[in-house]
């Protein structure tokens, strides 16, 4: 007799599947495929909203949807109706660039707070100023002095991504091994190299989780932001369809946002765990 031997891997992606199924077949069993005149909810009669897009739809209605959307998900048929992969192409370049001005600023002042301890105190008071105030409440000053919408959201993403790399930046340095800096020392590095060849190398893996952290924070306010600023976007699209009473659009552009974003955590979990190291 011929045994099978799963490992944790596969009887965790096997239970997922199972898992899937039993939800989407259970939504899809407690959602009418439409409802009559005389089954409309309240909410219905008051937004007008007696077709089947006004109920909540299907997994099947989503799937079709998603099928139709992603067989051309970049047509352009002017501002208001344009393919899902354009909207999400605006919403990446959006994050991207926020994000990568960020770590431009965040990891080199990181780095000057970790090694210098009257930096981290001269700067730490406008670090816990700045830190919680939401990134959302920044958009009317930024379109006040900023007027323009996309530069807008760009630097909400900038300030909300660069808090947790800065502060992950500042740790990571600060508790680097005094002996190997020491080791550097007696091989008389100077501090440029220092920094380079062993803060760098031993602090990477906690700067790299700073930088998955603001990529997801980066991600979800891009949303958001979107959502005020119109035009364009993942957001923008969301809003968009919810206005036009299309649920299975809604539905669908929330599952792309979540897709999206276990895609860019996935790339830097890869990151982080190509720099990670055992003393």
């Amino acid at each position: 007799m011929i045994s099978f031997s799963l490992n944790d891997t596969a009887k965790a992606f096997l239970l997922s599947i199972a898992m899937l199924i039993a939800v989407l077949g259970a939504w899809e069993l407690a959602t009418p495929a439409a409802k009559s005149a005389g089954e409309l909810s309240e909410y219905e009669m008051l937004t007008g909203g007696g077709g089947q897009q006004a109920s909540v739809p299907a997994p099947s209605q989503v799937i079709t949807k998603a099928i139709d959307e992603l067989s051309n998900p970049f047509y352009d048929n002017g501002p208001n109706d344009k393919g899902i992969g354009i909207q999400l192409a605006y919403s990446l370049y959006r994050v991207l660039t926020g994000y990568f001005l960020a770590a431009l600023i965040a990891i080199p002042v990181g780095f000057l707070i970790g090694m210098s301890p009257i930096m981290y105190k001269a700067l730490d008071p406008f670090i816990q100023v700045l830190r919680p105030i939401s990134p959302l409440a920044w958009m009317p000053l930024a379109l006040f002095i900023i007027k323009d919408s996309q530069a807008s959201a760009i630097f909400v993403i900038f300030i909300c991504s660069i808090w947790p790399m800065l502060i992950n930046t500042a740790f990571g340095v600060a508790n680097v091994r005094k002996d190997w800096v020491n080791v550097a020392k007696t091989h008389e590095l100077s501090h440029l190299k220092t920094a380079f060849l062993v803060i760098l190398p031993a602090a990477a893996p906690t700067i790299l989780t700073g930088m998955r952290i603001s990529i997801g924070i980066a991600w979800l306010v891009i949303v958001a932001a979107e959502m005020l600023v119109g035009g364009t976007g993942i957001g923008y699209y969301v809003w968009n369809e919810w206005n036009n009473l299309d649920l299975t659009s809604v539905i669908f552009s929330i599952l792309m946002i979540g897709i999206v974003g276990m895609v860019l955590d996935t790339i830097f979990a890869f990151i982080q765990r190509a720099v990670q190291f055992q003393e």
